[in-house]
C-alpha cells in the first residue's frame, strides 16, 4: 500500500506559504485490558467507570457517527465518558458554541479555526505546547493556532478542496482532456450538457459558498495576507480587484450550469446527488469521501479551480479546524488525556485514518491511500502546488455575511457589483464598527 509520506512533505511546504505568518495522561490503551485465563483466552472485564464526563462540542458532521464510536471505545478503555454533540452542515456552529458558553454548559473540548477566528477563545484555549504529540504536528498546520509561541489547539487534520469529477460521466460525454483553464472548463460543461448530463451540483449553504468559493479569489491575490489586511483597513475594494472580477466568471459558470433546485439544496443533498451520479462535478473537499462511499463506489478525479486562462489553476489545502481544550473546565486534564489518546493510541489513530478518512496533521500518524480514500489521495497528489485557506483571517461574522450575499447572488437578487460591494460592507460593519 502506498504511504502518503509525500503528502506530509508537500503540505508542509504549501501550508507554510498559504499561512503567511504565522502533560496529558496517556493511558496507552492499557486500562481495561482483560486478564488471561489458564487456557490462554481473555476474560472480558469492564473498566470501572469514573465520575468524569468530557463534553465534546464539534462541527464536523461527516465524522459524527464514527466519533461517537470512538468515544465509546475510549470509555471502554478508560472508564471516562465522552459525550459528543455535533452541530455543522447548515447550522451556525460558532453561534451555537457562544450560546452554549453563555448558558454555562461549556464543553471540555470544542472546535475553532485559527487566526482571527481563534481570538474569541483566547481566554479559554489551553496551551497544548507541552503535550506529548505536539512535537509531531506539521508546523504549517499548527501555525493558525500558534499565538506568542503557544499552541492553542490540536489541528484536526489536513484537507483540500477543488472540483471533484465523476470519471464515468466524463467518459460518457466524450471528455478525454481534463480542463486546466476557465475556457476549457466551459467546453467541458458544454459537452456534458450535450450528453444530457448535469455539469455541477452546488449548494446554497452559506459556509460552502461563503468560505471555500470566496477563498479561491483570496488565495490567488499576489499577497493574500496584505489583501486581507487591506480590506480590513478599507484600502482594498473587492469591486476594483481584477482577480475577484475574474473569479465571478467561475462562480457564474457553476451557478448557471448546476441542478435546477440549487437554491434549496443543502450540503447533504448536494453530496448525495453527486454520489448517485446525477451530476458530473462538485466543488467540495476530500471530507465527503465517507458520505459518498455510503451511496456508491465512484471512480473520482480532482480538478483544480480555474478563474481565468492562465493555466495556473490549483486546489486549496489547510487544517480543517482545531480541537480546543477549555481551560475553564474542571476536567481540562481529562480532556487533554482524551486528545492524547486520540493521536497516540492504536485505536485512536485507526479511527482518524480508517474511520474519519482524515489526512493526518501529525507526522507520527501514517495513512495509506486505502485509508484516506481516492479523494484524499487525489488531494495529496496536488498538494505541492495548492493554495492556502484565508477566510479564517477575518473575525466571526464576516464569512457568514459573505455567504448570505452569495445566496442572494445565486438567486439572482443582486448583480456582480452589488455582490462585491456587500463583501466590503460586511467587513466595514464588523471590523470597522
Amino acid at each position: 500500500m502506498k504511504k502518503l509520506s509525500i503528502l506530509l512533505v508537500s503540505i508542509l511546504l504549501i501550508l507554510a506559504a498559504g499561512c503567511g505568518n504565522g502533560n496529558g495522561g496517556n493511558n496507552g490503551g492499557k486500562e481495561g485490558t482483560s486478564p488471561t485465563t489458564e487456557t490462554g483466552q481473555k476474560e472480558e472485564t469492564a473498566t470501572p467507570k469514573k465520575d468524569v464526563t468530557i463534553k465534546v462540542f464539534q462541527f464536523k458532521v461527516e465524522i459524527a457517527d464514527a466519533l461517537n464510536r470512538m468515544a465509546e471505545a475510549y470509555e471502554k478503555e478508560t472508564g471516562v465518558k465522552v459525550q459528543v454533540e455535533t452541530h455543522g452542515g447548515g447550522e451556525d456552529y460558532n453561534a451555537l458554541l457562544r450560546a452554549e458558553i453563555a448558558a454555562g454548559s461549556e464543553p471540555e473540548i470544542f472546535n475553532a479555526e485559527g487566526f482571527a477566528a481563534l481570538e474569541a477563545y483566547y481566554d479559554r484555549a489551553t496551551d497544548l505546547s507541552g503535550e506529548p504529540w505536539a512535537k509531531d504536528v506539521i508546523e504549517s498546520a499548527a501555525a493558525p493556532a500558534k499565538v506568542d509561541g503557544k499552541l492553542l489547539g490540536m489541528p484536526m487534520n489536513i484537507e483540500g478542496y477543488g472540483i471533484f469529477y465523476n470519471k464515468e460521466l466524463f467518459a460518457k460525454a466524450g471528455i478525454t482532456e481534463l480542463p486546466k483553464t476557465l475556457t476549457e472548463l466551459e467546453a467541458v460543461v458544454a459537452k456534458l450538457e450535450a450528453a444530457d448530463i448535469t455539469p455541477f451540483v452546488t449548494t446554497n449553504e452559506w459556509w460552502s459558498i461563503g468560505h471555500h468559493t470566496i477563498n479561491v479569489a483570496l488565495a490567488e491575490q499576489p499577497d493574500p495576507v496584505a489583501f486581507v489586511e487591506g480590506t480590513k483597513a478599507g484600502t482594498e475594494l473587492f469591486k476594483n480587484n481584477e482577480i475577484f472580477q475574474k473569479w465571478t466568471k467561475y462562480v457564474d459558470l457553476v451557478f448557471n450550469h448546476s441542478q435546477k433546485d440549487k437554491l434549496t439544496t443543502d450540503y447533504a443533498t448536494q453530496v448525495a446527488t453527486f454520489a448517485s451520479g446525477k451530476a458530473a462535478m462538485i466543488q467540495q473537499g476530500n471530507w465527503i469521501q465517507g458520505d459518498i462511499d455510503k451511496v456508491a463506489k465512484l471512480d473520482i478525479g480532482l480538478l483544480p479551480i480555474p478563474i481565468d486562462d492562465s493555466g495556473k489553476a490549483r486546489i486549496y489545502t489547510g487544517p480543517a479546524n482545531f480541537w480546543i481544550v477549555n481551560s475553564k473546565s474542571k476536567n481540562a486534564e481529562e480532556a487533554k488525556a482524551f486528545l492524547n489518546w486520540m493521536v497516540t493510541s492504536d485505536t485512536g489513530k485507526s479511527y482518524i485514518t480508517k474511520e474519519f478518512k482524515f489526512i493526518p496533521a501529525l507526522t507520527s500518524i501514517k495513512a495509506t491511500t486505502e485509508d484516506v480514500g481516492q479523494m484524499g489521495a487525489a488531494v495529496s497528489e496536488q498538494a505541492a502546488s495548492a493554495g492556502g485557506w484565508h477566510w479564517g483571517r477575518y473575525p466571526d461574522g464576516v464569512t457568514q455575511g459573505w455567504g448570505a450575499a452569495m445566496q442572494e447572488y445565486q438567486g439572482g437578487q443582486i448583480n456582480k457589483d452589488q455582490l462585491l460591494d456587500k463583501f466590503n460592507k460586511t467587513i466595514t460593519d464588523i471590523v470597522q464598527k
